[in-house]
């Protein structure tokens, strides 16, 4: 919510925790580049009413009113499947109103896939283009591609931006595997030092027996673009130690990523 005077921005989480799809550090370092930028982040607070006061808008929290110029609602999305004539062809929905798929994309009705947002198989534009992908190998190139196979990147484009791949920490720990972790703040980047950026951290997961990397984030300057040559690892099914040995770029955010796996414990 923007706030009328000195164009201040309050952010309000109905959920307990800023980013809960996050690891605690990768949510508690973003949440402290928003307020250095003078956001300020509220948790755990559910909206009791929204009312105009003279040119602004009200918004009343528990114990507390904020006044402001805009109020943006984000309240999630929903599927446009509503008018689609599905239970005519008996293609079956779930309560939200997503496509039900299998591995595939195929619908429960032989002849009838279903890609991009309709499916809850992502929501985002690269994976409704690789649903695509998938749809017309199998169809087209007698191939058998499958979601399962798919390796979830994506980015939080703030600023600096985050980039993530793969499992969480906190995902990695529940699957119950032995786990290495490296991290690396951006302070010891050299590009992010040059550029006067040096919010955020490099953080790299991988399973300590098989040596796959599981997941990792990058947090700061070009993170949305250096996660990349992780996520490409990772679909190449290659270990961890196969980055150390590379020779990246100087001077690049991408040249610390050998350095950041050797760093590993």
């Amino acid at each position: 919510m923007y706030r009328r005077f000195g164009a201040q921005v309050t952010v309000i989480e109905k959920s307990a925790r800023f980013l809960p799809r996050e690891d605690e550090d990768v949510a508690r370092a973003v949440r402290g580049i928003l307020e250095t930028e003078g956001i300020e982040v509220l948790t755990g607070l559910a909206i009791e009413s929204v009312d105009k006061r003279n040119d602004g808008i009200v918004v009343k929290l528990t114990g507390r009113e904020i006044e402001g110029s805009d109020l943006l609602v984000a309240t999630g999305r929903v599927p446009n499947t509503g008018d689609l004539g599905l239970d005519v062809a008996g293609v079956v929905t779930d309560a939200r109103g997503y496509i039900e798929v299998g591995d595939d994309l195929q619908t429960n009705v032989s002849g009838i896939w279903a890609m991009g947002d309709c499916n809850g198989r992502g929501a985002f534009t690269h994976t409704a283009y690789n649903d695509f992908e998938i749809v017309a190998a199998n169809l087209l190139d007698g191939e058998t591609r499958r979601v399962s196979e798919r390796i979830l990147g994506y980015a939080l484009f703030i600023d600096p931006p985050l980039g993530r791949v793969g499992m969480t920490q906190t995902q990695a720990e529940k699957s119950g595997r032995k786990l290495m972790i490296g991290t690396r703040p951006m302070i010891r980047v050299g590009r992010a030092v040059e550029k006067s950026e040096t919010q955020g951290f490099m953080k790299v997961i991988a399973d300590a027996d098989t040596q796959q990397i599981l997941g990792a984030a990058i947090l700061g300057t070009g993170g949305d673009e250096a996660i990349h040559s992780i996520l490409n690892l990772m679909n190449a099914g290659a270990p961890w130690t196969t980055l150390s040995w590379a020779v990246p770029i100087h001077p690049t955010v991408s040249e610390l990523l050998p350095t950041l796996v050797d760093s590993m414990k």
